[in-house]
């Protein structure tokens, strides 16, 4: 019979190595972990859908109000309103304002927004804007996750089947499941070298639909923005595909993706020595095919245009545009607007100063001005969840009723 192996002390030493090794690799996994300062509180009460107004109201109250400095415009979704402030996002009663929900990191938040029955939380990481989480709008449980490089800031762009995140060096498309579609522009270690068209531009604009995601650059060396026209679903993430790219034949002028559709393409070009204000229509080669006159100059605003009452409703930063969504056509203009506008019992609600306008979405047509007091604001933008009106007044929302 053998006798039973005896531990030397260099056997026990390596062992305990060994142990140590792995605490140390967990407490690294620990530390660098989205569970790592991370609250969740999820609610499991009803969230019933607030039932739809059927009248615009004479007038209007406040029911409350809170920060929400990461969001652009209200974030509402089925009944549920989110604000998001610092590291936290809250669900809300969209009446009471009351708490139902709560998703807070020791990080600070970068964006906001509502997709796909979702709200997506975008927090600034080692890496930039890209540790996202997906938070179901009524429960507030954590849904799809992904963590990748980013710039910081960044602007996230709902362009319907697909999110847009991008910042002044990079672009990402993001589908439902937040799997990456498209990456685009700078890449710090490219698995294929030379898969990018182009580097060390400035982007400056996008958006996109089924069939093109639209991108404005601003190049090194090139007198004017660059259009860049992709395919939205490439086989490859990492290796954008390009339909067309072209430098713009204007210099020096403000210009921005103003929409979407099939394949077409609108961009906002500002006045310049020969040209007023006007819209450029191209098609997914990159031709010019229709011009659209508009009646002043936009504003200073990046918003694309929002599908609004069967119309395109474009908020140029001084104004609201009705567009066709088919030629991308205006169809009616109202001025001196604050920003973006929904839908309320058939009527579109639009922010103007001291009030809110209630106007036909086919023919401009203005109707009931509903007086709101908001004191001193640049930035207005409005969601309705049923009879409730929801405004984002620069970092903070407050709703009425």
């Amino acid at each position: 019979m053998l006798a039973p192996e005896r531990r030397t002390r260099t056997d026990l030493l390596v062992a305990a190595a060994l142990v140590v090794t792995a605490l140390v690799a967990a407490s690294v996994v620990w530390l660098n972990s989205d569970a790592r300062g991370t609250t969740s509180t999820t609610w499991d009460g009803p969230v019933p859908t607030p039932a739809a107004a059927q009248a615009l109201p004479r007038t209007l109250a406040e029911l409350w109000r809170a920060p929400s400095t990461a969001t652009t415009a209200p974030v509402v979704s089925g009944g549920t309103v989110a604000t998001a402030d610092g590291g936290a996002v809250v669900g809300r009663d969209p009446h009471s304002g009351e708490e139902r929900w709560r998703y807070d990191r020791d990080r600070a938040l970068c964006a906001v927004t509502e997709a796909w029955g979702d709200v997506v939380s975008v927090y600034r990481g080692p890496r930039g804007c890209g540790q996202v989480t997906a938070l179901d709008s009524g429960s507030g449980s954590r849904g799809a996750q992904r963590s990748s490089d980013a710039d910081d800031p960044i602007r996230v762009v709902d362009a319907g089947s697909h999110l847009i995140a991008f910042g002044e060096s990079r672009l990402e498309m993001w589908r439902s499941d937040l799997v990456r579609t498209v990456e685009y522009g700078r890449v710090d270690a490219p698995v294929n070298p030379g898969a990018q068209p182009r580097s060390g531009c400035e982007l400056r604009s996008a958006d996109s639909g089924a069939e093109v995601l639209a991108v404005l650059e601003q190049c090194a060396n090139e007198p004017a923005n660059r259009l860049t026209l992709l395919d939205p679903t490439p086989d490859d993430s990492t290796k954008p595909e390009e339909f067309a790219s072209s430098v713009l034949p204007e210099a020096g002028g403000d210009s921005r993706i103003v929409a979407v559709v099939g394949d077409l393409t609108a961009v906002y070009l500002a006045p310049d020595d020969n040209d007023g204000p006007r819209i450029e229509v191209f098609d997914s080669e990159g031709v010019l095919v229709d011009t659209h006159t508009l009646p002043r100059p936009a504003g200073e605003s990046d918003d694309p245009a929002l599908e609004r009452g069967g119309v395109l409703v474009w908020w140029t930063g001084r104004d609201t545009v009705a567009l066709s969504t088919t030629d991308f056509a205006p169809q009616w203009t109202v001025e001196d607007t604050l920003g973006n506008g929904d839908v309320m019992a058939g009527s579109l609600l639009l922010p103007v100063e001291d009030a809110l306008l209630g106007v036909d979405s086919r023919t401009g047509e203005p109707g009931p001005r509903i007086d709101v007091e908001r004191g001193a604001v640049s930035t207005v933008n409005v969601a309705v969840a049923g009879d409730v009106v929801v405004e984002q007044r620069d970092d903070e929302l407050v709703a009425l009723r």
